[in-house]
C-alpha cells in the first residue's frame, strides 16, 4: 500500500509542476511582448479533463499607427502567436503525460499482479485514468508486460469494479492499431469473450466494442474469437434491449460469419435466425436494422439457415423495411429477400410483400429491379395464392413494362419472364393473366427476346411463357403475327444441332448453364400448343419441320419424345401432313413408343399411328390395331378382345381425335433429367408430371377415352384404362 500511495503522489506532482514551470519559461521569451496585446497569461492543465484555465487577467495597451494596414498586420501576427502558444502548451502536456506513464508503468505492472485485490483495484483505476489521455495511452500500449497484466487482472479478479476498470483499459487501448496488436498478443481475446457473460452492462459494452475493433482491424482476430467460442456467447446477447449495443453485436456476427460456413451453422444452432428476425420486426433504430440485415444477408445464402429464417417470419419482417427506409437498409433487405425467396415458395401471408414488390417494378434502379423480379419469380413458383395475388395487383402489366424498358438487362429480363410464365399457368387467374399479356401489348416484346444472339437462360424462360400464352385461343393470332413460329423453329433447329454434337444424354450440351435438350423440349412444346390453331398448324408444317420432329422420336429423353409425339399428333390431323409423317418413317419409332411406360408418350404415339393408318391397306390397319390394343389394354384381356374387334371395323374421324393424353405436356420435368442433374425448379413449376392441357374449348377427347366411350356403349362393360 505504501508503494501505491507514493505512486499516486508522484502522478499528481508530475502532472502539475513541469507544465507550470515550462509555461513560465515560455512567457519570458520574446513571444509574449512583441505585439500590442499581452497574451502570456499563466495556464495550468486540469488533472481531470486536461483543460486549460487562466489564473491571470488580461491587460491591454493601445498602440497607434499612422497606417491602418500595419494594424491589420500586427493583429494577424498576434492571432498566429496565440495559436502557436496553444500548440506549445498541448505539446508540453503531451510530453508530461508520456513521461508520467513511462515512469509509472513498471510499478503499476507489479501492483496489477499483486495478490491483494484492493491493491489490484486501485492500480487498475490509475491505469484506466492514464489510458484516457493519448500520450500516456501510447506509452502503456508499448509495454507488453502492462497489457498482459491488465488481461490477467481482468481474468482473475472477482471484484466487479476491477473487472470494469480493466475492461475499460482494453477498450481504450483498442482505439489504436498498436493497442489492438498488444491486446491480441497478450491473449486478450479469450478473456474478452468470457466477459460477454458478465452481468454488468458496462463490462458487456467494453468487451463487445473491444472485440468489434479487433475484428475490424486486427489480423487473426476472427479466428481467435471463433476458437474462443465467441459466437456461442454473442448470439444470446441478441435478447438484449439496448439498440446501440445490439448494433455492435450484430456487426460482430456479420464479420465472423461472412465467408465462413461453420460460423453460420453455429449461429443457427444457437437460435440466431429467430433473434435476428425479432430485431427486424420490433426495432426502429436504423443502424441496428442495417447491421442486422447485413447478418441476415450473409446467412441467407446458407442452405441450412434459409428455412430457419423463413420459418421465423423473416420474409415478412424484411418486407416491412422496403418502403420508407434508408437506401442502404432497403437494398440489404431486398437482396436478402431475393436470397431467401426460393425457400419461401410455400409461405402464406405474403400479400403485403407481393404488393410492395409489384410497386417496386416501376423503379429505374437496376439493382432494385433485379431483386424485385427475382423475388416475384420465386414466390410465384408453385404457389397458387401468390400467383393470384400478383395477378390481381396488376403484376402482369408491371412485369411487361419492366421487360419493355429493360429488354437488354438479362438479370432483370430472365426473372421477369419467369414470373410471367408462372402467372400464366395453373391458378384461377391464369386465363386472365394470359389475356393481360396480350392486352398490354406484351406479346411482341416477349417474342422479340427470341432474337439472336441468344442468352439461353432467357430463351429457356421465353419458350415456356410462349407455350402458356398459346393456351389462350385469342393469343394464337398475335403470336403468329409476331413471327413466333419461325423464331421457334430456328431456335429448335439450332438447339438440336448443338445437342447432336454429343452422342449421348450423359454428355449433354450446356450453354450459359442451360442444356440444349431443354431448349429442344421447350421450343417443341411451344410449337405443339401453337399447332392447335389451323393456320399455325399449316405454317409449322410448311416450314419442313416434320422430319425434325420424327427424328426427335429417337431421343433418349422421355420428355423430348413426348413433345415430339405431341406436335406430330396435332400435325397428323391434316391428311397431307399425315402422309409426310408416314413417308419420313415415323411408323417404326411410333410402334416402339406404344409400349412406353410413359402414359403421355404411348397415347400420342397411338393417336399418330391411327391417323396415318387411315389410308393404308387392311393388313396394315389390322397390324396397327393389334399393336394399339396390345399396348393400351394389355392388362385387361377382355377389353383387349373387345377393342381388337372394334378397331378392325371402325375408323376415327379426325374431329374426334385429340391426341392429348392425360399427362399432357409436362415440359421440364424429371424425364428431362435422366442423367441425374438437378431439376430447375422454376422450369418444373408449370409443367409438372400429370398436368393436363387446357382443352381450349375444342371438342377433342383423349384417344383412349373415345375407345372407352365406344366400347361402353356397345358392350355396357366399363373398360379400365391404365
Amino acid at each position: 500500500m505504501t508503494q501505491l500511495k507514493l505512486l499516486l503522489c508522484m502522478c499528481a506532482s508530475v502532472a502539475e509542476a513541469p507544465g507550470t514551470v515550462k509555461v513560465t519559461e515560455w512567457q519570458q521569451s520574446y513571444y509574449g511582448t512583441d505585439s500590442g496585446i499581452q497574451s502570456g497569461a499563466t495556464t495550468v492543465r486540469s488533472d481531470e479533463g486536461g483543460r486549460e484555465f487562466s489564473t491571470k487577467n488580461f491587460t491591454y495597451s493601445t498602440t497607434f499607427t499612422e497606417n491602418p494596414a500595419d494594424v491589420e498586420s500586427q493583429y494577424n501576427m498576434t492571432r498566429a502567436q496565440r495559436q502557436l502558444k496553444v500548440a506549445i502548451i498541448h505539446l508540453i502536456n503531451y510530453q508530461d503525460d508520456a513521461e508520467l506513464a513511462t515512469r509509472a508503468i513498471p510499478e503499476l505492472t507489479k501492483l496489477l499482479n499483486d495478490e491483494d485485490q484492493v491493491v489490484v483495484n486501485k492500480a487498475a483505476m490509475i491505469v484506466n485514468q492514464l489510458t484516457r489521455k493519448e500520450a500516456s495511452r501510447r506509452a502503456l500500449m508499448q509495454s507488453p508486460q502492462m497489457v498482459a497484466a491488465v488481461v490477467r487482472a481482468m481474468q482473475n479478479t472477482s471484484d466487479m469494479e476491477t473487472t470494469r476498470a480493466t475492461a475499460s483499459i482494453l477498450h481504450n487501448l483498442s482505439h489504436q492499431r498498436e493497442g489492438l496488436l498488444a491486446i491480441f498478443k497478450s491473449g486478450g481475446i479469450p478473456a474478452l469473450v468470457r466477459m460477454l457473460s458478465s452481468p454488468m452492462d458496462s463490462v458487456l459494452f467494453y468487451a463487445i466494442t473491444t472485440l468489434h475493433n479487433l475484428l475490424l482491424h486486427q489480423e487473426g482476430a476472427k479466428m481467435a474469437v471463433r476458437l474462443a467460442d465467441g459466437l456461442q456467447r454473442m448470439v444470446p446477447l441478441l435478447k438484449k434491449s439496448n439498440p446501440k449495443f445490439l448494433a455492435i453485436t450484430t456487426d460482430c456476427l456479420q464479420l465472423l460469419s461472412y465467408g465462413n460456413q461453420e460460423s453460420k451453422l453455429i449461429i443457427l444452432a444457437n437460435g440466431g435466425p429467430e433473434g435476428l428476425v425479432h430485431i427486424m420486426r420490433t426495432n426502429t433504430y436504423e443502424k441496428l436494422l442495417w447491421t442486422t440485415s447485413r447478418v441476415l444477408k450473409v446467412l441467407s445464402v446458407c442452405p441450412s439457415n434459409k428455412p430457419a429464417i423463413v420459418d421465423a417470419g423473416g420474409m415478412q419482417a424484411l418486407g416491412k423495411h422496403l418502403n420508407g427506409s434508408t437506401q442502404r437498409l432497403n437494398q440489404n433487405c431486398l437482396w436478402t429477400l431475393r436470397n431467401l425467396s426460393d425457400a419461401a415458395t410455400k409461405q402464406d401471408g405474403m400479400e403485403n410483400l407481393l404488393q410492395v414488390l409489384v410497386g417496386l417494378l416501376s423503379s429505374d434502379d437496376i439493382n432494385m429491379l433485379t431483386c424485385a423480379t427475382g423475388i416475384l419469380s420465386n414466390l410465384t413458383c408453385n404457389n397458387t395464392r401468390n400467383k393470384t395475388q400478383v395477378t390481381q395487383s396488376n403484376g402482369v402489366e408491371a412485369l411487361i413494362h419492366t421487360i419493355v424498358r429493360f429488354d437488354s438487362k438479362q438479370d432483370v429480363i430472365e426473372p421477369a419472364v419467369c414470373a410471367l410464365r408462372h402467372l400464366t399457368s395453373r391458378h384461377p387467374e391464369a386465363e386472365s393473366a394470359q389475356n393481360a399479356v396480350r392486352m398490354y401489348y406484351g406479346i411482341p416484346a416477349i417474342v422479340k427476346l427470341l432474337n439472336q444472339p441468344y442468352y439461353w437462360p432467357v430463351i429457356k424462360a421465353v419458350v415456356g411463357l410462349i407455350r402458356n400464352l398459346a393456351l389462350c385461343p385469342a393469343n394464337q393470332t398475335p403470336l403468329r403475327d409476331a413471327e413466333a413460329i419461325p423464331k421457334l423453329v430456328t431456335l429448335l433447329t439450332k438447339a438440336h444441332q448443338d445437342a447432336q454434337k454429343h452422342g449421348s444424354s450423359a454428355q449433354q450440351t450446356y450453354q450459359d448453364g442451360v442444356r440444349m435438350e431443354e431448349i429442344v423440349e421447350g421450343s417443341t412444346g411451344a410449337l405443339h400448343i401453337m399447332a392447335r390453331d389451323p393456320m399455325n398448324k399449316a405454317t409449322i408444317a410448311n416450314m419442313d419441320t416434320i422430319p425434325l420432329f420424327v427424328q426427335l422420336l429417337y431421343s433418349p429423353l422421355d420428355n423430348v419424345k413426348r413433345v415430339a409425339a405431341g406436335v406430330l399428333c396435332e400435325l397428323a390431323l391434316d391428311k397431307q401432313s399425315a402422309e409426310i409423317i408416314d413417308s419420313e418413317g415415323a411408323s417404326a419409332p411410333l410402334m416402339e413408343l406404344l409400349h412406353s411406360s410413359n402414359e403421355g408418350i404411348a397415347t400420342y404415339a397411338a393417336a399418330v399411328l391411327f391417323r396415318i393408318s387411315e389410308d393404308k391397306n387392311p393388313d396394315y390397319k389390322k397390324r396397327v390395331s393389334v399393336e394399339l390394343t396390345h399396348s393400351l389394354f394389355k392388362h385387361d384381356p377382355t377389353s383387349w378382345d373387345m377393342m381388337a374387334n372394334f378397331l378392325r371395323c371402325c375408323a376415327f374421324s379426325h374431329t374426334e381425335l385429340d391426341g392429348y393424353g392425360p399427362a399432357g405436356y409436362p415440359g421440364y420435368s424429371d424425364g428431362m433429367h435422366m442423367d441425374g442433374i438437378p431439376l430447375d425448379s422454376e422450369m418444373q413449376e408449370d409443367f409438372g408430371p400429370g398436368i393436363g392441357y387446357n382443352p381450349m374449348g375444342r371438342n377433342y377427347h383423349d384417344y383412349r377415352l373415345v375407345l372407352l366411350k365406344y366400347t361402353s356403349c356397345h358392350s355396357k362393360t366399363q373398360i379400365g384404362l391404365v
